[in-house]
């Protein structure tokens, strides 16, 4: 009987970390680090312009996704795929444009004939910075850029 039990108890264990290891793998597979990919960037045969955020907020210790900037893109124009973070003019870190455009978010309404789209940041990335003490530099706007063309 006893050598029974050892056994259930050996199988249920082992059916448990089976299962907790793919959960594990499952969550980390939901939030891959984006890397800068060509296709995510236009590139156009007219002028290119680019836009800094109106507003960054930057807390990943809340969770996923509120490591992100507000930016304001004109009327007419299509914005980028991807916006960079640029830390120490070499360091060049990719996030994803929010596919939602509004004209008012987190705070900041946008002007007449302008758009909002949020450009978010991979926590696990803005944890990074911040361990590695850049974290003032990523609060600043002038590192956050992204690219728009006209639609024509």
């Amino acid at each position: 009987m006893r050598k029974n039990q050892l056994l259930y108890i050996l199988f249920a264990l082992s059916l448990l970390s089976i299962l907790g290891f793919s959960y594990v793998s499952d969550l980390s597979e939901r939030s891959p680090i984006t890397s800068c990919r060509r296709w995510g960037f236009y590139s156009s045969k007219g002028e290119k312009y680019y836009a800094h955020p109106e507003k960054i907020v930057v807390k990943p210790w809340v969770g996923p996704h509120n490591v992100y900037g507000m930016f304001m893109i004109p009327d007419g124009y299509r914005n980028d795929f991807f916006f960079t973070v640029t830390i120490d003019k070499t360091d060049v870190h990719c996030g994803v444009m929010d596919e939602a455009a509004t004209k008012f978010a987190a705070g900041v309404n946008a002007k007449p004939g302008y758009y909002l789209i949020k450009g978010l940041l991979n926590t696990r990335v803005a944890l990074q910075l911040i361990i590695q003490g850049k974290g003032d530099q990523l609060k600043q706007p002038q590192n956050w850029r992204v690219g728009y063309v006209n639609k024509e």
